[in-house]
């Protein structure tokens, strides 16, 4: 289980540092991908393996899912560490994260999310307020 929130730069290069507890979960082999808001996820092989079983369930003859799987897998990467502990994204990636200079890792449970960090700001600022209405909507009747 990934969980935190860290902050780091990208350098010139498209290279990050990703936290060394995150590192220690994903092994040397990972896959990184476009997020659903605008934003990159990190998932573990075995992680990655899972996705694919469920997305390999959706009918192809449905425009949506050949579109999701197109948009998804298009952007995917397979990941690796250098000695320094960092990784390199592609320049689609960067582009589609809009990634800049400071970036934000989080630990969002099965996976590790990169976002810019004013795109992160932004999407705290917009959630935190209806964080209480979200979980009461999840979590009907049960507490958290």
């Amino acid at each position: 289980m990934f969980m935190g929130e860290y902050h780091h730069n990208i350098d010139d290069k498209g290279r990050i540092v990703l936290p060394s507890k995150f590192r220690m979960g994903l092994g040397e082999d990972f896959v990184i991908a476009r997020g659903l808001e605008k934003c990159l996820y990190v998932y573990s092989i075995a992680e990655w393996k899972k996705l694919e079983e469920q997305l390999n369930t959706l009918p192809f003859t449905k425009k949506d899912a050949r579109t999701f799987i197109r948009t998804f897998f298009s952007g995917a990467t397979e990941g690796e560490f250098d000695r320094q502990g960092r990784t390199c994204l592609t320049s689609p990636l960067i582009s589609y994260a809009g990634l800049t200079k400071e970036c934000v890792i989080i630990g969002a449970n099965d996976r590790i999310e990169i976002w810019d960090n004013d795109e992160w700001q932004k999407f705290m600022n917009e959630s935190s307020a209806a964080l209480s209405d979200i979980a009461e909507n999840l979590f009907s009747g049960g507490d958290i």
